[in-house]
C-alpha cells in the first residue's frame, strides 16, 4: 500500500474525528457555574420548604416554594440563552468544517486525478473490482489500481464508523 493511500486515510479520519467531536460536544452541552449555583439554591430552598410542614409555618413554606419556582424560571431563561448562543456557535463551526472538508476533498481529487492512489490484489475487491479500479489492472503486477474517488468514499465511510465508535471513548468526562 502506498504512502498516498495512508495519507489520504489519515487526513479523512482527522476530518471525520473533528466532525464527530463537534457533534458530541453539541449534544452534550455544558453547564455553567451560574446554572450549578441556581440548581443548588433551588434544592436548598425546596429542602427548607419541606421541613416546614406544620400548619403554623405553612405561609413560610409557600413563600419558599414560590421563591424556588421563580429561581427555576430564572434557570430556564439562563439555559435558553446558553443553548441559543452555543447552538449558533456550533452551527458556525459546522459550516467552517464543511467548507474545509469540501476544499480538502477537492484538493485531493485534483492532486490524485491522473494517478492511482494505491494498488491492491484482485481477490480483495471481488466482485466489486471494476467499481474501484482506475484504468483497470496494472499489467506489470496484475493488481487492481484504485483511484481517488472510490478511495475517498471508502476511507470516509471507514473513518466515520471509527470516529463514531472511538470519540465517545476518548472524550468521556
Amino acid at each position: 500500500m502506498s504512502l498516498a493511500a495512508i495519507f489520504v486515510f489519515l487526513l479523512v479520519s482527522a476530518l471525520q474525528m473533528l466532525e464527530c467531536v463537534l457533534d458530541l460536544a453539541r449534544r452534550r452541552g455544558s453547564i455553567s457555574d451560574e446554572q450549578v449555583k441556581l440548581r443548588m439554591e433551588i434544592t436548598q430552598i425546596l429542602k427548607e420548604a419541606s421541613t416546614l410542614s406544620t400548619p403554623s409555618t405553612f405561609a413560610q413554606a409557600a413563600k419558599l416554594k414560590r421563591l424556588a419556582a421563580a429561581k427555576e424560571k430564572e434557570l430556564a431563561k439562563v439555559q435558553d440563552l446558553t443553548i441559543k448562543g452555543k447552538q449558533s456557535l456550533y452551527e458556525q463551526y459546522g459550516k467552517v468544517l464543511l467548507i474545509t472538508k469540501v476544499l480538502i476533498y477537492g484538493a485531493l481529487v485534483l492532486w490524485f486525478w491522473s494517478t492511482p492512489v494505491t494498488t491492491v490484489p484482485k481477490h480483495l475487491l471481488q466482485p466489486f473490482g471494476r467499481l474501484f479500479s482506475w484504468r483497470g489492472i496494472d499489467a506489470a503486477t496484475g493488481r487492481v489500481v484504485v483511484g481517488i474517488l472510490p478511495w475517498l468514499f471508502l476511507t470516509s465511510r471507514v473513518s466515520k464508523l471509527l470516529s463514531e465508535k472511538l470519540a465517545p471513548i476518548f472524550l468521556h468526562p
